[in-house]
């Protein structure tokens, strides 16, 4: 029996004392911001559609007009132009009537390219040559940028400037202070946005009268969520 209770006040003594930790009181905020830049790169879709009566001859005609599209580009935007296809699709042309089995009329051919320029001024010229070496339209032009973490950058950190002020007006309101963030996260989507124009084939080609485009700016947005510990203002 000695033995027994020895054991069990040994097992009290070294078992830990379990602390309590008082609350922390905090405040959350959320804070937004929005920058303006303006692009420093273009992306311009121009197509080449043709039509045979076989697949064989619409295609023929397409690759003709798109290698002569492609040598002019690369002559306007120089040789830091990127070029890529980005679509190309061969499909069969019926004439519909009322009452009648649709009539195969021949083929479509479409091939678009996507020319990538760093030089914003030479969008226009880019689409003046590409439509007269036989681009018949152009599927849009859409201007980003070519850092895009920098800009992205700037509109979080002032998003976080702004949720720090928030945080440090309501902590005045409640005559406390703030102690130290405690967390802070990004909301939303991490996306630099893509203006697009869409545009028809140039008129402007068969004119003497450069194709009139206009950059614009784009609008970098950042949200994040701040939480702060707070406590009684000093004395």
């Amino acid at each position: 029996m000695k033995y027994l209770a020895w054991a069990l006040l040994a097992c009290t003594v070294a078992s830990p004392v379990v602390a309590q930790t008082a609350p922390v009181s905090s405040i959350r905020v959320s804070g937004d911001s929005q920058v303006t830049v303006k692009p420093d790169r273009v992306q311009i879709d121009i197509g080449v559609t043709t039509h045979g009566e076989a697949s064989s001859e619409a295609a023929s005609q397409n690759a003709r007009q798109v290698d002569a599209v492609i040598a002019a580009v690369k002559k306007s935007a120089g040789p830091t132009a990127v070029l890529k296809t980005v679509n190309y699709s061969l499909q069969p042309s019926y004439k519909y009537q009322n009452g009648h089995e649709p009539t195969l009329t021949g083929y479509n051919v479409s091939n678009v390219v996507q020319v990538q320029l760093d030089d914003l001024t030479k969008t226009s010229s880019v689409i003046d040559a590409a439509a007269q070496a036989g681009a018949n339209n152009v599927r849009g032009i859409s201007y980003t940028l070519r850092d895009q973490d920098a800009a992205h950058a700037d509109a979080l950190r002032k998003a976080v400037a702004r949720a720090r002020a928030d945080a440090e007006v309501l902590a005045g309101a409640l005559n406390l202070r703030v102690l130290r963030v405690l967390s802070v996260e990004e909301t939303g989507q991490r996306f630099v946005p893509m203006m697009r124009s869409m545009a028809a084939a140039p008129a402007a080609a068969a004119a003497e009268v450069a194709t009139p485009v206009e950059s614009g700016t784009l609008e970098i947005s950042a949200s994040v969520v701040l939480t702060v510990e707070v406590g009684p203002a000093a004395r």
